[in-house]
């Protein structure tokens, strides 16, 4: 912001230089006004459920056939290195497939009024993700993968069940 950088403007809002420019590049999207999710929490649960069973199953083509193909992938790791910024359905069903094989739980929560998901790691809370469902397919997904912020989050009624 007014030509200050971001590894200055990091410590003030308390993230990563990576996911300051993250914050600031979904901003500016937002201001020029982005297209608008869609509204029906209903139908975005339906493709969040398709999402998560993909993952689960392992299944690349049913991953890549929920997302759209111009998707994004945003995690943000905080402090711990783990920020990344994946672009695009075959990249990011990749990725999905990457979860498949570690012992993730996944479950679908509400984030700010839309369809999200957490997942847990041997029974911790392990990230959270907000997730964009726009024509009836997920353009974007945004987790926080922070441990020291996700622990001072109130997960107490995700028990990962």
């Amino acid at each position: 912001m007014f030509a200050v950088p971001f590894e200055q403007i990091a410590p003030i809002v308390e993230r990563s230089p990576q996911a300051t420019r993250q914050l600031a590049s979904r901003a500016r999207r937002r201001v020029r006004g982005a297209p608008v999710p869609d509204t029906d929490l209903t139908a975005q649960w339906q493709v969040v459920e398709a999402f998560i069973a993909a993952a689960r199953e392992g299944d690349f083509d049913a991953l890549v056939a929920i997302l759209d193909p111009d998707v994004v992938l945003r995690a943000d790791g905080g402090l711990t290195g783990l920020s990344q910024h994946v672009q695009g359905a075959e990249a990011v069903a990749s990725q999905a497939l990457l979860w498949s094989r570690v012992d993730l739980t996944m479950r679908r929560v509400l984030i700010n009024g839309a369809a999200g998901m957490v997942t847990f790691l041997h029974g911790q809370p392990f990230s959270i993700g907000a997730v964009t469902v726009r024509n009836g397919k997920i353009v974007e997904i945004d987790f926080l993968t922070d441990p020291e912020r996700i622990a001072q989050l109130d997960l107490t009624q995700l028990d990962g069940r």
